[in-house]
C-alpha cells in the first residue's frame, strides 16, 4: 500500500492552489464554485483511498473584499504579501471598468508575474483574462475570453492573440477560458491535468458538466465590430449588411469605395479584426442562425436567403463559424426541435 501511495504522489504530487480574490466586483460563482470543485476532487480521492492533490487557499490583497455593492464579503485565507510560493493561480472574472480594475490590483498583478516566473501555472476564468493580460504574460500568446468583450479586449491588449472561438487555451503553463460558465470546462481540464482523467470524469458527472465542449462558437452572437473611426470601412460594413441576400465580392466593395483591394483588406482587418470575406461570411451566418432558431425554414431555404447556392460550401462555412452543422444548430436552438 505504501508503494502505491508513493507512486500516486509521484504522478500527482500535492499542489498549492491560490484562488485569487481581486479588488472589485468579482464573480463569487467563480470563487466559490472553483473552491467547491477542487475540494470535491480531494473527497473523491479520499473515497478511493488516495491522498489529496490540492491544498486550496483564497488569496487577496486585504482581509475583507466587499462585492455586489456590499451585499457579499469575501475573507481571503491569506494575503499575497504572506504567500511566498504557490503552484496554481486561478483568476476569477471581475466586472466593471477594466482599467480601474487593473489599477486597483496592480500589486496582485506583480505578484502573479513573480509567481509565474517562479514556476506557478496561471489560469484565468472568463473575463479574468483582462487581469491576466494586464500582467503582460499574454503578450504574443493565444488566449480567449467572453466573446461579448472581444472588441474591448483587443483594444486594450493588441499584442495578445485572442481566439474567441475557443473554450480553453493552454500555452506555456498559462490557461484561459471562454465566456460565462466555460470556466467549468477549464477547471475540469486542470483537474484532469493534476488528478487524472478518472477524477475529471467523476467531477463532470457529479457536477453535471459537459466535459466534451471544445468551442464557444455555437454561443457567439455576431454584431459586427464597429467601434472604430474608419468611415470607409464603416461604409463597407453597411453595404455588406444591406446586401445580405446577394453574392458580394471583395473587388465589388473596393470599386464601390474607390479603394485598392489590398488597401481595403488591410484597413478592414485593422478596423474589425476580420478579413472582408470573413466579415461577409459571419454576417450571413448570423442571419442563417436567426432563421434556424426562430422559423420553420429548412437548411436549404435558409441558405438561399443569404445568397448561397452550393450546399456543401455553405455547410463548411456554417460549421467553421458556429462549430456545428446547420442541422445540429437548428436541433439545438429551435424550440420545435428541442
Amino acid at each position: 500500500m505504501r508503494a502505491f501511495y508513493d507512486r500516486f504522489c509521484y504522478i500527482y504530487p500535492m499542489k498549492h492552489v491560490s484562488i485569487l480574490v481581486p479588488e472589485g466586483d468579482c464573480s463569487i460563482t467563480n470563487i466559490e464554485g472553483t473552491y467547491q470543485i477542487l475540494s470535491r476532487v480531494n473527497d473523491y480521492l479520499a473515497a478511493l483511498g488516495r491522498l489529496p492533490v490540492f491544498t486550496i487557499n483564497l488569496v487577496g490583497l486585504h482581509h475583507e473584499i466587499k462585492m455586489k455593492r456590499g451585499l457579499f464579503t469575501v475573507s481571503p485565507d491569506i494575503l499575497i504579501r504572506d504567500l511566498s510560493h504557490t503552484d496554481l493561480i486561478l483568476i476569477p472574472s471581475v466586472h466593471g471598468d477594466k482599467r480601474k480594475i487593473l489599477a486597483d490590483n496592480k500589486d496582485m498583478l506583480a505578484w502573479i508575474v513573480q509567481q509565474y516566473h517562479g514556476g506557478a501555472a496561471v489560469a484565468s476564468l472568463c473575463i479574468g483574462t483582462f487581469l491576466l493580460a494586464g500582467t503582460g504574460l499574454l503578450d504574443d500568446r493565444i488566449c480567449t475570453t467572453h466573446w461579448e468583450l472581444a472588441g474591448e479586449f483587443r483594444e486594450m491588449f493588441p499584442t495578445a492573440r485572442l481566439a474567441t472561438d475557443k473554450i480553453i487555451t493552454d500555452e506555456n503553463n498559462i490557461y484561459t477560458s471562454g465566456g460565462a460558465y466555460s470556466w467549468l470546462n477549464l477547471i475540469l481540464y486542470l483537474v484532469e491535468k493534476y488528478a487524472g482523467r478518472e477524477i475529471a470524469v467523476r467531477c463532470a458527472k457529479g457536477f453535471q458538466i459537459d466535459i466534451q465542449r471544445s468551442s464557444q462558437s455555437p454561443f457567439l452572437i455576431f454584431s459586427g465590430q464597429k467601434d472604430h473611426k474608419d468611415t470607409a470601412i464603416s461604409a463597407a460594413q453597411e453595404f455588406i449588411e444591406q446586401n445580405i441576400h446577394s453574392r458580394i465580392t471583395v473587388g465589388q466593395i473596393a470599386t464601390r469605395l474607390a479603394l485598392g483591394r489590398r488597401n481595403l483588406e488591410r484597413r478592414f482587418k485593422h478596423a474589425t479584426g476580420n478579413t472582408v470575406m470573413e466579415y461577409i461570411q459571419r454576417v450571413k451566418m448570423e442571419v442563417v442562425k436567426k432563421n434556424l432558431e426562430t422559423t420553420r425554414l429548412g437548411v436549404n431555404e435558409a441558405m438561399d436567403k443569404v445568397g448561397y447556392s452550393d450546399p456543401k460550401a455553405f455547410r463548411i462555412i456554417f460549421k467553421k463559424v458556429t462549430g456545428l452543422s446547420p442541422l445540429q444548430y437548428r436541433n439545438r436552438y429551435n424550440r420545435e426541435y428541442i
